[in-house]
């Protein structure tokens, strides 16, 4: 029996491994959504909801690690052996706002939702704070706005609210905090300020904002009030008439108050820890126009404005010239007048840089001018205490312009073909301002206006262009144009081409002459040549100047060191160098020293045959010796008697030499040739080394 239950348990067993074994799953998807919807109202309850599809081979329980992210950040995690799981929010914030996502594992498998965007409707109300609630004018008011359980990044808006005013906005970001601080100066005028805030936020469809605060009262304070400005008698005057001002102010507390008067930019008058400033003055009709009091004390300033009219007592004077151009030496008057013809006191006054010049106290002064006279004029009037001044009346008093010297500004009348010329036209005398005017042949070129010179740059040289050029000198002197003497400048035209040759050409002969040529194309005269050799440096040999485009120079006497490579070089006053191409000249013997040297060679070879003959006779001599001693011996006795007798031959003999010489005939008689052969037997015993 307990074998039979051990039997059927291991069975039970193995079937529960088997099927164990074979529990297969898979995902079919995973979805999220929201309850009540992905767009709740701020305060409301929200549920993310996520759901997973699962198919199953067998029915067994499967455990399900649900993750619930928002914005990328995990918010909420549970495990769970159901296919859904929820994340509960009671109380939605505007914080809770953005993409959702969850994600199932099961097993070693993992799958993520879709991504669904929840929005969360509204923002929570914001709450403003004031450091003070009663402020001077002047002080700081510092604000705090915050945004209870919002989530920056964030915007706050701060607004100044004065009565019968638009609100004063200012902006502030905050990436860190749900709060923000704001400081406001208190400016004069603000009596009772109301300050808000409100906040923003950006969601996908834009920005959101969020209600406007509780509105926070701030009292302010006057330390002084705004100043008043009266005149006396009235702000409505005629020139002449005393005018006072006065200006006050009422303080709590008069340390550090300024008062400070002022027309325009102008301050006129100031005192400081009083609460009046009064200033007075004899009315013009330059003091027409806007004053101000201006009242300060810290950083607060109060200011009040009072527009004043003076009417005109007597217009300005006007000052006539008779002439306001003329020459030196001539009248000159001047008349100073009021329209109206109202008696007044007149000066007339010269303009200086140092003060103006009292030159007569009367309506009208009369002078002979000179050229010192030039100048501005004005003329005073004055009516009870009133002084008015005319407009200047420019005098121009001119002396006439000397007559023009032209020159060239480098000095030289001359310039280089294709070089700009510069000229300038001086007049020694004469009031400025001076017209010159310059002229090419009868061309005018250029005006020029001027205090005593001018110059003139003409770029248009051409190789005609050798004279012509003028100016003239003008002012406003009734003497009329003065003109220059004419100038003639020269166009020098530079070197251009330059060539060298040489007769003869190539080969010269040792002592004879050679003449080099050296030549230009063109250029103007004269011309400076030079003649070189080439050498490890240039060596000059040779220069001269000659008015014209050539120049030939004659070498003397050639010699083989002349022999190398040779140029030429042309310069003008143009200063520029043109070098010839070079030539080779090759220095050679001449004829006759050819047949010397041809002379010498063939007499040493002469002198060399005659050598080598006569060493080949003596040779032979020695040769035949021995046979002639063997048949002299015989003879020697009747050999010796002949030559003791006989006379000598016709025949010239020559002592050891063995042979006779005939002139007409080579053959001898028997009597000539015994008496020779005993001749040269004889001797040969005498010069014997042996005989005794």
């Amino acid at each position: 029996m307990y074998l039979a239950l051990l039997v059927i348990f291991l069975q039970c067993s193995e079937l529960y491994a088997q099927g164990k074994a074979y529990q297969v799953f898979t995902f079919n998807g995973v979805k999220i959504k929201v309850e009540p919807s992905d767009k709740v109202k701020n305060g409301a309850p929200m549920s993310i909801i996520c759901h997973a599809d699962i198919s199953k081979n067998t029915d067994f329980q499967l455990k399900h690690n649900f993750t619930f992210f928002k914005d990328g950040k995990l918010v909420f995690m549970t495990i769970s052996d159901k296919e859904d799981a929820r994340y509960e929010i009671p109380v939605a914030k505007s914080a809770d706002t953005g993409d959702y996502e969850c994600r199932v594992k099961a097993g070693d498998k993992l799958v993520i939702s879709k991504p669904i965007y929840v929005w969360v409707a509204g923002m929570t109300k914001p709450i403003l704070t004031a450091d003070k609630k009663e402020v001077s004018e002047g002080e700081i008011v510092k604000l705090r706005c915050e945004l209870p359980k919002e989530v920056p990044p964030l915007e706050f808006f701060f607004r100044k609210i004065k009565t019968n005013s638009e609100p004063i906005e200012k902006r502030v970001a905050e990436q860190n905090q749900n709060f923000s601080e704001m400081e406001y100066y208190v400016e004069a005028g603000d009596n009772i300020l109301q300050f808000d805030c409100f906040g923003k936020r950006q969601v996908k469809s834009g920005w959101e904002s969020s209600q406007h605060s509780n509105k926070t009262l701030v009292t302010v304070k006057e330390p002084f009030r705004k100043p008043t400005l009266i005149t006396t008698p009235s702000n409505n005057l005629t020139e002449g008439d005393i005018i006072e001002f006065e200006c006050s102010t009422v303080a709590t507390e008069m340390r550090g108050i300024e008062i400070i008067f002022q027309k325009n930019r102008t301050i006129l008058n100031s005192v400081r820890d009083k609460k009046s400033l009064k200033y007075s003055t004899l009315a013009t009709q330059e003091d027409s126009g806007e004053y101000l009091c201006k009242v300060e004390q810290g950083a607060v300033s109060k200011t009040t404005k009072l527009n004043v009219f003076v009417s005109e007592l007597f217009p300005k004077p006007t000052l006539s010239a008779s002439m306001t151009q003329l020459d030196e030496n001539k009248d000159l008057i001047l008349n100073c007048s009021i329209n109206g013809s109202r008696k007044a006191n007149f000066s007339i006054l010269r303009k200086s840089s140092s003060g103006d010049i009292l030159l007569k106290k009367s309506r009208i002064l009369a002078i002979k001018v000179n050229v010192n006279d030039t100048g501005s004029y004005t003329c005073k009037a004055e009516v009870k205490g009133i002084v008015k001044e005319s407009k200047p009346v420019r005098i121009s008093v001119y002396a006439p312009v000397s007559k023009p010297t032209l020159s060239v500004v480098s000095g030289s009348p001359e310039v280089v073909l294709g070089k700009p010329l510069q000229l300038i036209c001086h007049s020694v005398m004469g009031t400025p301002p001076i017209t010159f005017t310059f002229y090419k042949g009868n061309e005018i070129k250029k005006n020029v206006t001027n205090d005593t010179y001018a110059t003139f740059l003409d770029e248009d040289i051409g190789l005609n262009d050798n004279g012509g050029y003028k100016c003239d000198a003008r002012n406003n002197h009734s003497s009329g144009v003065k003109t220059s003497n004419i100038l003639n400048v020269t166009v020098i035209v530079p070197i251009r081409g330059a060539s060298l040759g040489s007769v003869p050409y190539g080969e010269v002969e040792v002592g004879s002459d050679t003449a080099f040529l050296c030549s230009v194309m063109e250029g103007s005269w004269p011309i400076d040549f030079k003649f070189f050799k080439k050498t490890d440096h240039e060596v000059l040999l040779h220069e001269v100047r000659e008015y014209s485009d050539r120049t030939i120079w004659h070498k003397k006497t050639m010699k083989r060191k002349d022999t190398g490579t040779y140029y030429c070089m042309a310069s003008n006053r143009a200063s520029v160098d043109v070098r010839s191409h070079p030539i080779t000249i090759s220095v050679i013997l001449a004829a006759w020293q050819k047949g010397v040297i041809a002379a010498f060679v063939l007499t040493a070879m002469a002198g060399a045959g005659a050598v080598a003959l006569w060493w080949f006779l003596r040779k032979k001599k020695k040769a035949k010796g021995p046979s002639m001693e063997m048949s002299g011996s015989a003879l020697a006795p009747n050999l010796t008697n002949e030559k003791l007798t006989r006379p000598p031959s016709d025949g010239n003999y020559y002592s050891g030499s063995g042979y006779i010489e005939d002139n007409e005939n080579h053959m001898k008689s028997t009597d000539e040739s015994k008496d020779s052969m005993e001749s040269r037997h004889s001797q040969r015993i005498y010069g014997h080394p042996d005989a005794t």
